[in-house]
């Protein structure tokens, strides 16, 4: 049985964000120079229950080749038997401020045909930053969280993704980042979300502790403090008085459909003009049945399937219903319930309300 409908759709659901809402100027702002850094590694992961790779994967070879080599041990690659190991790609994320002899939770992913890692170890690997110098190694047993099994006929069972995993504080930090110093006499705070009204309450927020003049925004992504004398030498202690600070921040209407789910988000400021919608959609259901043709016995001739197919076409009726003019965005759920629209359908009047001008608010497809 097929279905068609004029709105392409498999699931949908309608979500809307609540009233804003005071957050500390730590979850809006990050430090300029004050960073996050990306590390990543080759290694092996050994002691597989002949779930690694299989000789196809040749990096696998001559990685386990290589390794023993710098052991000591040398072999010819064409005897290696890999299915206990499998090549897998290591990223980690280095915090800022992170002192040597830290650990750090590495991520550890198969790059060959390995079935799994259960059960597996990494084995000693340097971890790289962007300027190929090694700022951590990793090493420790893999944890899974899943498990797959299988018979000998081919049949099996898995429970989440097997070919990934996590070494819990597995890497340690061998050489910390150089970043720029908090002494200086002006400290800029970058917004994760460049706005102009957000940088304005966080302007007054800093300039109400610490006085006027004290901050100004000189783009709507940046925030400058002038640090005051007696927090000089201390920057660390009006970090920590600026960042609890609240602000309301300045949140977009915007409406966000994601296509491929189905998915409808409302910002909390979306409204709707004055607008009239009908809305109705088409059904056509086939099926199809198989009936058999059995020849009398002293006719002669021979069995055969007969496909019988039915087509079923059903035309939902929309009527005009009128939309007001919404003030808030549950008088805008409200509106849009009333007009008996699934919540499928909700992609397709989104996007008529903005071909209309009737949608005041920012749509976005995703």
């Amino acid at each position: 049985m097929r279905h068609l409908s004029t709105i392409f759709v498999v699931s949908s659901l309608l979500a809307f964000a609540a009233p804003a809402q005071a957050t500390r100027i730590r979850d809006l702002t990050e430090v300029r120079g004050v960073r996050e850094n990306q590390l990543v590694g080759y290694g092996l992961v050994v002691g597989l229950n002949g779930t690694g790779d299989s000789g196809q994967a040749r990096f696998t070879v001559q990685s386990t080749a290589a390794m023993l080599r710098r052991l000591g041990v040398r072999l010819d690659p064409g005897s290696i038997q890999t299915k206990n190991a499998a090549a897998v790609m290591i990223t980690a994320t280095l915090e800022p401020h992170l002192n040597p002899g830290t650990r750090i939770d590495v991520t550890v992913s198969s790059m060959g045909n390995a079935r799994s890692l259960l059960g597996g170890t990494l084995v000693q690997t340097p971890l790289y930053g962007a300027d190929g110098e090694v700022y951590a190694v990793a090493q420790g047993p893999v944890l899974i969280g899943g498990f797959s099994a299988g018979g000998s006929s081919g049949s099996s069972v898995s429970v989440n993704h097997v070919t990934v995993g996590r070494v819990p504080e597995g890497a340690i930090v061998e050489r910390a980042v150089e970043m720029p110093g908090l002494d200086g006499d002006v400290l800029e705070l970058g917004l994760r979300r460049p706005s102009f009204v957000t940088a304005r309450r966080i302007v007054e927020a800093i300039n109400a502790h610490l006085g006027d003049g004290a901050a100004r925004a000189p783009t709507s992504g940046a925030v400058r403090v002038q640090v005051p004398e007696e927090y000089r030498g201390d920057v660390v202690r009006l970090l920590a008085e600026l960042q609890v600070l609240d602000v309301e921040p300045d949140a977009p209407a915007r409406v966000v459909i994601d296509e491929r789910t189905g998915t409808v988000v409302l910002g909390s400021d979306v409204r709707i003009r004055e607008v009239a919608i009908a809305q109705g959609g088409l059904s056509i259901e086939i099926s199809e049945r198989f009936g058999v043709s059995q020849p009398n016995a002293l006719a002669g001739g021979e069995t055969a399937v007969i496909p019988q197919t039915e087509v079923r076409a059903e035309v939902r009726q929309g009527a005009l219903a009128q939309v007001p003019n919404t003030a808030s965005l549950a008088d805008v759920v409200t509106a849009l319930n009333a007009l008996g629209a699934t919540p499928r359908d909700l992609v397709a009047i989104f996007q008529a309300l903005r071909t209309a001008g009737a949608l005041q608010a920012e749509l976005q497809v995703q």
